[in-house]
């Protein structure tokens, strides 16, 4: 193991929940309540932003988004990906929910629940664009919060790392194409040259940025390294509160007529990830994986590199979008969700271990 990827395992593991980490759940509720706010009393100030476009790209969102992302990417080690072979029982399990398991099940959910139970309670002309939101939701691994999860279940770092930097490498070739095959299945039109720039702009550029970025602050030494990673953490929450006040001033007309709409798209999300873990779990005890493989490899495979969605649905759908507004839902309940996740395993590894 190289002293680079030794150092990094060393900071995923100690990796602590911070104040905005752990009480996410109320920065978004304050986000919707502030930006639905502005949003009734500003409008002209929100539509000039929503103007502010080149290429199809909004600017300033493009700004937060590379800002939310980059500081994320900086801390996954590519050279983890040599430790792949010491954990292949554990990442072979991930690999299979992440990509084989997750999605599809998240656009079949979106399909029995948004396109028919959940139907005659949603705008007829936004169900397409939610269970879009929900398929972009699903088709990322997360990248960032995993280093917490795994920290509060003991989880191996370096199992953790490897197979984030698997993620990583596999986001980026086969994000659009999963996602277009999904849409397509679901009847819904795959804008391509929008999804090809959204991962060119939101993954392949910002792993670039954050890898070159990477090396400069490790070439100042370990310590340089880490005080960086203290400063420039917060950026990537507080410019996801930034893009959820934005999304909101323009989607608060919306919410506020239809208020259920929140619920109705959380409940996918969250037998998804119920589904997803317990999946995952069962999965590692059954091919004989550690139990602090088990626990990162479930949650690996529940949680979703939200950032990523949110941008994806702005970018391809727009900020009024019920995309958009499908892959913020799943914002709101991650650490909550996870949170219970994180308990279940923790108390069940009397029954894991019991073989």
């Amino acid at each position: 193991m190289s002293a680079q990827c030794e150092a990094t395992a060393k900071l995923a593991a100690g990796a602590p929940m911070s104040v905005f980490e752990r009480y996410l759940t109320v920065w978004v509720f304050l986000c919707i309540v502030t930006g639905i706010t502005l949003g009734e009393f500003a409008p002209g100030v929100f539509q000039t932003i929503g103007r502010m476009e080149y290429a199809q790209v909004n600017l300033p969102v493009g700004l937060l988004i590379w800002v939310m992302v980059i500081p994320m990417l900086v801390k996954v080690d590519f050279g983890a990906l040599n430790e792949v072979r010491q954990h292949v029982r554990g990442i072979g399990v991930t690999l299979f929910v992440n990509w084989l398991v997750k999605p599809f099940s998240m656009a079949f959910l979106g399909w029995l629940f948004i396109r028919h139970l959940f139907a005659p309670m949603l705008p007829a002309d936004q169900i397409d664009s939610y269970i879009a939101g929900l398929i972009l939701l699903a088709a990322a691994p997360c990248t960032a919060m995993v280093f917490v999860w795994s920290k509060l279940t003991n989880g191996d770092p370096l199992f953790t790392l490897s197979q984030v930097a698997l993620n990583d490498a596999i986001m980026v070739f086969a994000f659009a194409p999963l996602v277009g095959l999904l849409l397509g299945i679901s009847a819904i039109t795959v804008p391509w040259a929008t999804l090809v720039t959204s991962v060119v702009l939101y993954i392949v550029i910002p792993v670039i940025i954050a890898q070159v970025w990477r090396k400069m602050l490790l070439a100042k030494g370990q310590a340089a390294f880490d005080a960086a990673m203290e400063k420039i953490g917060p950026w990537s929450i507080a410019a996801l509160l930034l893009t959820l006040i934005l999304l909101f001033a323009f989607q608060g007309e919306a919410i506020l007529r239809q208020p259920l709409i929140i619920a109705l798209l959380a409940v996918p999300i969250l037998i998804q990830v119920f589904f997803n873990s317990a999946l995952a779990y069962w999965l590692n005890r059954a091919v004989g994986e550690k139990h602090n493989v088990a626990c990162p490899s479930a949650l690996i495979g529940a949680s979703n590199f939200f950032e990523l969605a949110v941008a994806a649905a702005i970018a391809i759908f727009g900020f009024n979008s019920g995309a958009a507004l499908a892959t913020v839902v799943g914002v709101l309940i991650e650490v909550p969700v996870m949170l219970l996740v994180v308990k279940v395993v923790n108390s069940s590894k009397g029954w894991y271990e019991a073989r």
